[in-house]
């Protein structure tokens, strides 16, 4: 009995080996023989094409063939890891508070903003348009935007809560109408059709805004972030920021798209300077050392006496083609240092050659003994040329002269770069502040 039960016992243990080989071989040989059907499919519609194009099927490649006896467990850890994911956006995401924030532009700045910061569109293109407006997301904040002659105090409809109001306070009669816009902004607020306000400010080129003092919030009023043009002292970056001046929007000046002929042309100017020269002034040294050596002959240079706000198509051409022709544009300071030709050189692929002086006037940080200008621009490291006076032009215009044109090239690059990366941050400041600012307070 014992014996018969020893015979059965290694029987069974001899057919368990022999089942196990033939599992084993057909695990690691026998699946070679034939592709997954995953991939036979995937093979059909290939091998059909070759036979149209050469009459007879192709050899699939040979990593097709291998089978991973892994496939299956790389397939669920993989769509673990896309789930995983998933979870981890909903929970970032999840309870985000999203507002809506309207801009009312009143001011030409308020075109800088919207398309060339934002990148927004418009509907009417038209620029001559009574009633122009659009909308943008960025970040938590659903923008729309309204501009034009027709956007009057009263004369619409106002459905939101949280408002950016663009205004022009460069000069008096300039004053007197953003002081109305104020007025009727007050009332809103006081009878609760409005919650926020922020206020973006052409100011004064003397820096020189007094005027707007009373209704910020710190004072008692109800402007609870001021994005002001201009170095003036009182930004601190709690509730007053630096804005910039930008393009020339009034005069029509466009976006700018970067192509190739924008990078790699050969450009036969080395410099150039359109616009006005005022008696007795840095530009009026400017042109005399321009003349001096003959470099005016190497440079566009057109110069007026009267300052014209009004552009025509031809001279906006011509502004532009220098612009694009150039390898530097000469930047003397005006009122302020701060001037429209060095955005408008930056978008051109023209260097900035920037008189690097304080002009006259309230503008700097008082706690600083020698207060240098356009501290927005370098403390996001500008590219520029800066100068300290006009009699340093020679030298880099003769260094200019040198230049072969790949170094131009890769220089134009690192200048448009760095343009599109500070508008790309101004835009996510500006929203962040807004965001920090308005849903804190709506908060009990």
């Amino acid at each position: 009995m014992r014996l018969t039960r020893r015979r059965l016992c290694s029987s069974a243990i001899a057919l368990y080996c022999l089942f196990s080989l033939y599992a084993a071989y057909h695990v690691f040989f026998g699946r070679r023989r034939q592709a997954p059907a995953t991939v036979v499919r995937g093979l059909r519609k290939g091998a059909a094409a070759a036979r149209d194009r050469h009459g007879q099927a192709e050899q699939p490649p040979l990593e097709m063939e291998e089978w991973n006896p892994w496939e299956g467990d790389e397939k669920n850890e993989q769509q673990q890891r896309i789930k995983n994911r998933l979870q981890i956006l909903n929970k970032s995401t999840k309870g985000k508070t999203h507002i809506s924030v309207q801009i009312w532009s009143k001011a030409a700045i308020g075109l800088y903003l919207w398309e060339h910061i934002f990148e927004g569109l418009l509907d009417p293109t038209d620029v001559t348009a009574q009633w122009r407006e659009g909308k943008s997301v960025v970040g938590r904040t659903h923008y729309s935007f309204i501009t034009g002659p027709a956007v009057l105090p009263g004369y619409f409809t106002v459905d939101v809560n949280n408002v950016v109001l663009v205004l022009n306070g460069r000069e008096k009669a300039k004053i007197f109408y953003a002081t109305q816009w104020l007025l009727y902004v007050q009332n809103l607020v006081q009878i609760k059709k409005l919650e926020h306000l922020a206020v973006v400010l052409l100011g004064n080129e003397y820096c020189n805004n007094e005027w707007i003092n009373p209704y910020l919030k710190r004072n008692g009023g109800f402007v609870e972030l001021l994005f002001l043009v201009y170095d003036s002292p009182w930004v601190n970056d709690v509730d007053v920021f630096q804005w910039p001046l930008g393009v020339a929007t009034y005069r029509n000046f466009p976006v700018v798209e970067v192509s190739w002929s924008l990078l790699h042309d050969e450009r036969p100017y080395l410099c150039n300077f359109l616009g006005t020269v005022y008696e007795n002034s840095s530009r009026q040294a400017l042109m005399d050392i321009l003349k001096q050596d003959g470099h005016d002959k190497l440079c566009w240079v057109s110069a007026r006496e009267q300052w014209q706000p009004q552009e025509t198509n031809e001279s906006l051409r011509s502004y532009q083609e220098a612009l694009l022709r150039s390898d530097l544009t000469l930047c003397p300071a005006g009122m302020n240092t701060e001037c429209y030709r060095i955005y408008e050189a930056c978008s051109s692929g023209s260097v900035p050659v920037v008189e690097d002086v304080m002009t006259t006037g309230s503008c700097g940080n008082t706690s600083v003994p020698r207060p240098t200008p356009l501290r927005l621009l370098k403390a996001m490291g500008a590219p520029f040329i800066f100068i300290q006076n006009w009699e340093e032009l020679p030298a880099v215009l003769e260094k200019e002269k040198t230049l072969i044109l790949q170094e131009k090239i890769e220089r134009r690059k690192i200048l448009l770069q760095w343009y599109q990366h500070f508008k790309s941050e101004l835009k996510m400041k500006f929203t962040n502040i807004i965001e920090s600012s308005f849903l804190t307070t709506n908060k009990p």
